[in-house]
């Protein structure tokens, strides 16, 4: 998450930091104060509410009565708005994590409406990076200039500022990240506004649904956010509600801040530590809570019975990826956190899968090419971002070809992606 001068700071100083960081750890324990929290206790975990808004969120890993409801709701609402009549297909679309490799999610999305095949979609998940995309693909084409504008003009300085080396040493106790991620919360100020917001309330209740995930770090569980139904409450506080979630869901403990949300449980008010929706899961489908959406047998004879496809972008490559790593713990630490990420993200793949063959959900999965190799200087290098979109756009314009597997799990006549294989 560093530039190349910070990350050679950073490597000059890590010896005199070591030693420091020992001490100050076991000094930081009894004079250090951290920061002031009113968390969530455990027993009030099943009543808490947010800005006294019912029916907006549920625990991703239990049964919820809230989201069961909204998908019935969302049949009836899709019908009347089509004069009583449904959609032939139901299409749902899963956005990963993947930071600044979003530039790849974005680019297939308006190559795709280049294409002309670009279908509309029933339920629209983000995760992180995929929670940042997941309004402007929910909202459809007409939205494609902002995700563009957004993953090709975003740097790193528009998404967080570095905390210096020496305040990270001397505050140990008494701070959260080594980023602050306030330049990001300014740029979806910009990129969120209240026409965007009464979009997607309009579409919501036409019996569309976008669902975001976040970590609520206290409880280690994710929280799943009916964001078009935050939208369509009219609140005077939805808009910020809204930011503020989009804000959690791409919030990578440690690297950045983590996001506080006020709730009220028990007649008393908490705030909740909230963090990336990819300390969970990578790919937001299925878990118990949103299974209402896309399994026929929840809801019965409620759920009509069409065609089912999903689509899934994998905004990472999928492949091991070679890197000579030097032996510090500057290197070390990055390293073996990408490489868990990466495979924590296979792990979904398969999982959704298994679920989707299990429920004859067509499955189909878009990732990074095997063969973009292009190197990036920081998380959040423009450049890279550029090439990478107009690679994904190019992709899809041209017909992309959607893996029917997760990876490694291809027929022996299938092959993996690469980019030379959909170019015209």
């Amino acid at each position: 998450m560093f530039s190349a001068t910070e990350k050679d700071s950073l490597r000059q100083a890590h010896s005199f930091i070591l030693a420091l960081l020992t001490a100050l750890v076991f000094l930081s324990q009894g004079c250090m104060s951290l920061p002031v929290r009113h968390p969530l206790p455990e027993n009030l975990l099943d009543q808490v509410r947010v800005a006294d808004l019912p029916g907006i969120r549920d625990w991703g890993d239990v049964h919820s009565e809230n989201l069961e409801q909204s998908a019935a709701e969302s049949i009836k609402q899709e019908m009347a708005a089509n004069r009583g009549k449904l959609e032939p297909e139901a299409n749902f679309l899963a956005l990963s994590g993947g930071a600044g490799d979003g530039a790849f999610g974005a680019g297939l999305l308006c190559g795709w409406t280049a294409a002309g095949t670009r279908p509309r979609f029933k339920l629209v998940t983000g995760i992180s990076t995929g929670a940042l995309i997941a309004p402007f693909a929910f909202l459809g084409p007409e939205y494609d200039a902002k995700l563009k504008e957004a993953y090709t003009t975003m740097s790193d300085k528009d998404v967080y500022t570095v905390t210096s080396v020496v305040k990270l040493v001397l505050k140990l106790g008494k701070i959260e990240a080594a980023a602050n991620t306030k330049p990001l919360a300014k740029l979806l100020e910009r990129l969120i506004d209240e026409n965007m917001l009464r979009a997607i309330a309009a579409e919501h209740n036409k019996g569309r649904r976008l669902l975001v995930g976040t970590t609520q770090l206290d409880a280690q569980r994710r929280v799943i956010w009916n964001m078009g139904a935050i939208a369509a409450t009219y609140h005077p506080d939805a808009l910020k509600l809204f930011r503020q979630v989009l804000l959690a869901s791409a919030s990578t403990p440690v690297a950045f801040n983590p996001v506080y949300i006020k709730v009220k449980a028990a007649g008393q008010e908490y705030d909740e530590m909230h963090v990336d929706g990819g300390v969970k899961a990578q790919v937001m489908l299925y878990g118990e809570a949103i299974s209402f959406f896309t399994t026929s047998n929840k809801l019965g004879p409620l759920m009509p019975q069409r065609p089912r496809k999903l689509y899934i972008i994998r905004n990472a490559q999928v492949s091991p990826e070679y890197e000579s790593i030097k032996p510090h713990i500057w290197a070390i630490g990055p390293r073996a956190m990408t490489s868990m990420t990466k495979f924590q993200g296979m792990g979904d793949l398969y999982r959704i899968y298994v679920l989707a063959q299990r429920d004859g959900i067509d499955y189909n999965l878009a990732f990074i090419p095997l063969d973009f190799k292009t190197k990036r200087n920081s998380e959040f290098d423009t450049k890279y971002m550029n090439e990478e979109f107009e690679l994904a756009y190019n992709l899809a314009r041209s017909g992309y070809k959607w893996s029917k597997y997760p990876p490694g799990f291809e027929p022996e006549k299938s092959k993996p992606t690469t980019a030379k294989q959909v170019e015209p």
